[in-house]
């Protein structure tokens, strides 16, 4: 009777963690997927100058994006990697996940709509949770990069 108690409260202690790793991976989908509901809309965007190019493709679902980021300046290593943010007023705010040299990092970006186009923003940042992320958003300055529309591929 004993074996079976203790076989029962390890089961139910494998369901709990299996449930709440379920809802918590629900939870961040919900996070970064846009709503099916609401128009999904996909645009992209490029900067090309010298030998430096820049591509960024979004889908857009009301206030969410996603998407694909390519760093790619003449001598430095490339960046390639996703973004997933969100929307606020003309300021795209993100989670930029990358690969460059072999390895995973992570930072925030920001670009402002101005127009047709896409500023990026820069500014001072700080590490946090193992991600690069800005230490004011409000204090960002954009122009510096600045993507036009293109045909997406």
């Amino acid at each position: 009777m004993k074996k079976i108690c203790l076989l029962l409260t390890i089961l139910t202690g494998f369901m709990a963690a299996c449930t709440n790793k379920t809802t918590a991976q629900k939870v961040d989908s919900l996070a970064t997927t846009p709503d099916t509901n609401a128009s999904k809309a996909k645009v992209c965007y490029a900067y090309i100058k010298n030998k430096d190019t820049v591509s960024l493709s979004l889908i857009t679902t009301g206030n969410a994006v996603a998407g694909n980021l390519n760093y790619n300046f003449y001598e430095k290593d490339k960046n390639a990697g996703t973004i997933t943010g969100i929307i606020k007023g003309d300021t795209i705010i993100a989670d930029y996940t990358f690969q460059s040299e072999g390895s995973t990092s992570y930072r925030q970006i920001a670009f402002v709509k101005k127009g047709d186009q896409l500023l990026e923003g820069y500014g001072p940042t700080q590490e946090a949770d193992g991600r690069t992320v800005f230490t004011n958003l409000a204090g960002l300055k954009y122009g510096d990069i600045t993507l036009s529309p293109v045909a997406c591929k």
